[in-house]
């Protein structure tokens, strides 16, 4: 009976795994870039258990080679250079998710008002329009000037430049899927437009919108590590990637651990979001799934 129990039990897990290889196999990008982002998250949430200090500075190490106690070596203050990494990880996927959600939600709200309201329509994308026209950079630097860098800041700057592309992505949407037959038997049976918008639009928002989520994510990675480069975004006192290529861009010939270090993890991190939003697309499209 024990043994009869327990084979019933442990069922459940083996076809839970098999299912798991099953989907593995038939959309690897969703696997390799969810199995690398999954890792970056775990490091840097775990980084306070073993990374050590990022800001503790002896200058007595400073610029020493990777070692059994620094195993990324030290930059020219000092510091641990694999601390930093670890912990800058931490600044670019809160700033990537974070932008990512916020221009997503945003950006569907807005191009759903603007595809579904009529009147609406013209004012929004003019605006949208006019955000478009302004350079990512030169926004988020003009942002940043006005309120001083910061995390918040600098969330805030890397999301406004990106809510008009998820805006027209959205409102193209809306606009064909209007016109539907289900959607117009909607409107002659009396439904209302909250409940129009909630049952038989916004569904078909949110594939297309996990997809741009992740290239937006991806985007805003790069504009935090490139503001930060330039000493416009996050402060210096935190560890981010593109405050220690800064840093360290002079000491590229002395000690190239110092730039390669969050070079390398910023691009495997860019690198799985983009594999992952690719993958997502491919698990998304119905035309995808009639070809499996």
């Amino acid at each position: 009976m024990t043994f009869t129990t327990s084979s019933r039990v442990g069922r459940p897990d083996r076809f839970r795994i098999v299912r798991l290889a099953h989907h593995a196999h038939r959309y690897p990008l969703v696997a390799i870039g969810g199995g690398l982002l999954a890792v970056l998250v775990t490091l840097a949430i775990a980084a306070p258990l073993f990374a050590g200090d990022p800001v503790g500075m002896d200058p007595l190490i400073r610029l020493r080679p990777p070692s059994g106690e620094h195993w990324f070596g030290t930059d020219n203050l000092g510091r641990d250079v694999f601390a930093q990494t670890m912990y800058g990880a931490r600044i670019s996927l809160l700033v990537g998710l974070v932008s990512g959600v916020l221009a997503a939600s945003s950006g569907m709200l807005i191009g759903v008002i603007a595809g579904y309201v009529r009147s609406f329509d013209n004012v929004i994308m003019r605006v949208m329009d006019g955000l478009m026209s302004i350079p990512t950079f030169l926004l988020a630097i003009a942002l940043i000037s006005l309120t001083g860098p910061g995390i918040v800041t600098l969330i805030a700057a890397i999301t406004v430049p990106q809510i008009p592309s998820v805006t027209r992505l959205v409102r193209s949407i809306v606009l064909s899927v209007r016109e539907r037959p289900y959607v117009e038997a909607a409107i002659c049976g009396g439904a209302r437009i909250p409940k129009i918008l909630w049952r038989h639009i916004l569904p078909s928002t949110i594939a297309p919108l996990m997809v741009q989520g992740a290239i937006v994510c991806a985007d805003a990675i790069i504009t935090e590590a490139g503001l930060s480069f330039l000493g416009v975004g996050v402060p210096p006192e935190i560890s981010s990637w593109g405050n220690m290529i800064s840093s360290s861009r002079l000491y590229l010939a002395t000690a190239p651990i110092t730039i390669f270090a969050p070079g390398i993890f910023l691009a495997v991190t860019i690198l799985a979001v983009n594999v992952l939003g690719d993958g997502l697309r491919d698990l998304l499209d119905p035309r995808s799934k009639r070809r499996g």
